[in-house]
C-alpha cells in the first residue's frame, strides 16, 4: 500500500468514526443523482467555513433541503482552506460523504489568500517562509482528499513588505511579481499537490479584472498553462456603483476571452450575489455567462444558497409590472416553503428561476461568433473597453492571439503592446481585410510606424461634440441626432488628417470645425478605419442612436446581422442563424435587426411566431458601395433586463 492509499485509509477512518459524520445506511447509499439542467453543469462552491458547519448532519440535512428546493445541481466544490481557516480531514470527508450519498459530484476547493482588513484584500507573502509553508500546506491537504480542486481567484500577490522590496531589485512591481507567481504556482501549489496525489487535476480561476492581471502577478500565457484548466469569473454586478464598474457584457465577454487562452480546457463561469441591485442583475450574470457557451456555471457560495432569509427584490419597480424574461411574481407563486424557519425565496431561487429559463433556449444556439478583437498577453490601454462597445450592440470575439483571417479586425489600445503589430495590420490590410484602431491605439502608436501605414495624428487637444453627421462627399452628410433624446456634449480627442487622403465619414461639428468620429481610408486590397473613442470612454452611452447605428454599420459591414437601438442593449451572434438580443434597460426598447440581403424571414424563438419585415429603405447617401447592399429589416421591442433568441428561417420571405 502506497503513501497515498494511507493516507486516504486514514481520512476516511477519521470521517467514519467522527461523531459529526452519519454512518451510511440504505437510503442514502442508493440515493438518487442530484436534478441537473440539461445544457451545462451547475455548481455551487462551499466555502470554507461552511464546510466545517456541514460536517453536522443536521445541519448537512437543514441546509441541503433548503437549497435542493430552489436550484438544481449537481456538483459541490467543497473549500478545504481560506484566510489562514483549514477545514479537518475529517470534516472534510464526513461533508464529502453526505453529498456524494445525495448523487452530487463532489471536488475540492482552496483559497489561497490571507485575508484582509478594511475592504482591501490581503496576499501571501511569498518572501515569508510561514506564508510559503501554508500556501503548500493548503494545496496538499486539497490534494489528499480530492482528485479535482478549483483554486478561488486570490493567487495574486499584493505585498510590498521590506522582503520584497529587497527580493525585487530593479525589476518592476509588474515583472517581479509575475516571475514570482510562476514559481510559486509550480513549486507550492502544482509540484506538492502532485507528489501527494499523482491523479490530481487542478483548475485555476481567473477574476474578473482581466486588464490587471500583470500587475498583481496573475498570467495568462505561461502560469495558465501550467494549470490543468482554467475558469472565470463572471461577476459584474452593478456597473454604476460598484469600485470596478464592470460592464455587463463582460459576463460574456470574459467567457469567449479564455475560451481562446485554453481552447478545450476552460471550464466555466463563476457568480455571486454581491452588489446585485435589482434581482435581474444577478439574473442576468447568470444569463450571460452561459450565453457565451459556459460549460458549467458555480454559484458562489453555497452560505447564501441555504440562507432561510429571504432574497431581496431590489429596485424593480420600474419594469415589476412587466412581463420580462426572469418574473419576481412567477418566482414567488412558484415557491414552496422547506422548513417552517424558511423566509421565503432566497437567492438560490432567483440562481433556480433564471437557470430554468435559459436552460430552455440555450439548445437552439451554435458557437458563439463576433468581430475579432486582439488583446494580447500582458496588454493593457483603454481598459475593459470591448465591453463597453458590446454594451452599444457591437458583438465583440475577443484573443490572445492575432486573428490574421479575420474579415474584420478591432485593435484597441491593448495591441499596441506586439512589437509586430504594424506587419500584421498590413498583412491584413493586403489580404483585403478591413481593420478598425481606435483613438487610444493611435496614440500609443504615434512614431511607432502606424505612419507608414496612415498619416494620422492625435493632436492632444479635445473637443465637446454635440452634432453628428454622417456621409462624406461634395454636398454628402445626414444628421445623426435624435430629436427626441437631447445627447450630452461629449469630449472626443482631436485627430488630424490628410483631407482627400483619408476621409471622416461619421463627423462631429462644434463651433463650425468638423471632428472625426469614424475615420477610413485604402491601404493596399484592405481598408483602415479610426473609431475615435470619447475621453471618457462611458460617454459611448450618450452618443445618440443614429452615432451608434453607423459605427456598427462600418465596423459590422460583413456580420451575418446588426441591430440598432440605444445604449445598453446587446446582441450574441451565433454560427447557426440563431442570435439572441438582451436588454439592460429599465423600459421597453425597440429594436431594429438588419438582416443582409433581401427577402430574409426571421422567427421569435421566444414566441415562436414570425417576425414580419418592414418596407425596404433606400439609403440616400451610401458611403461604400458594399454597404449599400439590400437588407431586410424587422422591428422588435425588447422588455426591460430582458432577452429574446431568434433564428433565420432558409427560403424567401412571404409576400
Amino acid at each position: 500500500m502506497g503513501r497515498l492509499d494511507v493516507v486516504r485509509l486514514c481520512a476516511a477512518l477519521l470521517a467514519l468514526i467522527a461523531p459529526l459524520a452519519p454512518p451510511a445506511g440504505p437510503a442514502q447509499a442508493q440515493a438518487a443523482p442530484a436534478a441537473r439542467y440539461k445544457t451545462f453543469s451547475t455548481s455551487i462552491y462551499v466555502v470554507v467555513d461552511a464546510t466545517r458547519r456541514l460536517a453536522d448532519p443536521a445541519v448537512f440535512a437543514r441546509e441541503y433541503a433548503r437549497v435542493t428546493s430552489q436550484v438544481k445541481f449537481d456538483k459541490v466544490y467543497v473549500e478545504v482552506y481560506r484566510d489562514h481557516q483549514f477545514a479537518t480531514d475529517a470534516e472534510i470527508e464526513a461533508v464529502k460523504h453526505e453529498f456524494e450519498a445525495k448523487g452530487v459530484t463532489v471536488y475540492g476547493g482552496m483559497t489561497l489568500a490571507a485575508g484582509g482588513a478594511g475592504g482591501q484584500f490581503g496576499t501571501f507573502d511569498y518572501q515569508l517562509p510561514a506564508d510559503r509553508a501554508e500556501c503548500q500546506q493548503a494545496a496538499e491537504l486539497a490534494a489528499r482528499h480530492f482528485d479535482h480542486v478549483i483554486m478561488d481567484d486570490f493567487f495574486f500577490y499584493a505585498s510590498k513588505s521590506d522582503a520584497d522590496i529587497a527580493a525585487k531589485g530593479a525589476r518592476s512591481w509588474t515583472q517581479y511579481r509575475l516571475d514570482t507567481m510562476r514559481e510559486v504556482a509550480a513549486d507550492l501549489v502544482l509540484a506538492p499537490a502532485r507528489a501527494v496525489n499523482p491523479n490530481v487535476k487542478i483548475t485555476i480561476k481567473y477574476p474578473n479584472w482581466y486588464e490587471h492581471f500583470q500587475g498583481l502577478g496573475f498570467d495568462l500565457d505561461k502560469e495558465a498553462k501550467l494549470f490543468d484548466s482554467i475558469y472565470a469569473g463572471t461577476e459584474t454586478r452593478d456597473p454604476e456603483i460598484t469600485d470596478q464598474l464592470l460592464q455587463q457584457y463582460e459576463s460574456y465577454e470574459i467567457i469567449r476571452y479564455y475560451s481562446h487562452i485554453r481552447p478545450g480546457a476552460s471550464g466555466g463561469g463563476w457568480v455571486d450575489t454581491y452588489d446585485s441591485t435589482y434581482a435581474d442583475r444577478y439574473a442576468e450574470q447568470l444569463w450571460d455567462t452561459l450565453l457565451a457557451k459556459a460549460p458549467e456555471i458555480t454559484l458562489f457560495n453555497w452560505t447564501a444558497m441555504a440562507s432561510p432569509r429571504a432574497a431581496p427584490a431590489g429596485t424593480r419597480e420600474a419594469w415589476a409590472g412587466l412581463s420580462t424574461s426572469f418574473s419576481w411574481d412567477k418566482m414567488l407563486a412558484g415557491y414552496h416553503a422547506s422548513a417552517p424557519s424558511d423566509l421565503g425565496p432566497g437567492w438560490a431561487s432567483i440562481a433556480g428561476a433564471a437557470l430554468a429559463r435559459i436552460d430552455d433556449d440555450l439548445a437552439a444556439l451554435g458557437g458563439p461568433i463576433g468581430v475579432a478583437s486582439y488583446k494580447p498577453y500582458q496588454s493593457s490601454g483603454e481598459d475593459f473597453l470591448q465591453n463597453y462597445l458590446g454594451d452599444i450592440g457591437l458583438p465583440i470575439e475577443m484573443t490572445p492571439i492575432y486573428p490574421a483571417e479575420a474579415k474584420t479586425v478591432l485593435l484597441t489600445q491593448e495591441a499596441s503592446f506586439d512589437p509586430d503589430i504594424v506587419a500584421k495590420i498590413k498583412a491584413s490590410l493586403q489580404a483585403g481585410h478591413s481593420v478598425v484602431i481606435t483613438s487610444g491605439f493611435l496614440k500609443a502608436m504615434q512614431d511607432k510606424g502606424i505612419e507608414d501605414i496612415v498619416e494620422w495624428k492625435a493632436t492632444g487637444n479635445v473637443a465637446a461634440i454635440h452634432d453628428f453627421i454622417n456621409g462624406y462627399g461634395a454636398g454628402a452628410g445626414a444628421p445623426l441626432n435624435d430629436p427626441a433624446h437631447d445627447n450630452p456634449p461629449v469630449l472626443f480627442p482631436e485627430i488630424r488628417f490628410w483631407t482627400n487622403d483619408s476621409w471622416p465619414i461619421i463627423r462631429g461639428v462644434a463651433s463650425a470645425k468638423g471632428f472625426p468620429i469614424v475615420l477610413m481610408d485604402h491601404y493596399s486590397k484592405g481598408v483602415i478605419y479610426l473609431l475615435n473613442i470619447p475621453e471618457n470612454q462611458g460617454d459611448l452611452y450618450n452618443l445618440p442612436q443614429g452615432v451608434l447605428t453607423q459605427i456598427k454599420r462600418y465596423i459590422q459591414a460583413d456580420f451575418p446581422v446588426r441591430i440598432e437601438s440605444q445604449s445598453r442593449v446587446a446582441l450574441f451572434a451565433y454560427d447557426n442563424d440563431a442570435f439572441v438580443v438582451e436588454s439592460y434597460r429599465a423600459t421597453p426598447e425597440p429594436v431594429i435587426i438588419a438582416l443582409p440581403g433581401a427577402g430574409r424571414r426571421l422567427r421569435d424563438l421566444s414566441t415562436g411566431e414570425a417576425v414580419p419585415a418592414l418596407a425596404p429603405v433606400v439609403d440616400p447617401h451610401p458611403r461604400r458601395a458594399d454597404l449599400a447592399r439590400p437588407e431586410t429589416r424587422f422591428a422588435v421591442t425588447v422588455a426591460p433586463h430582458s432577452y429574446q433568441v431568434f433564428k433565420l428561417e432558409t427560403g424567401a420571405a412571404a409576400p
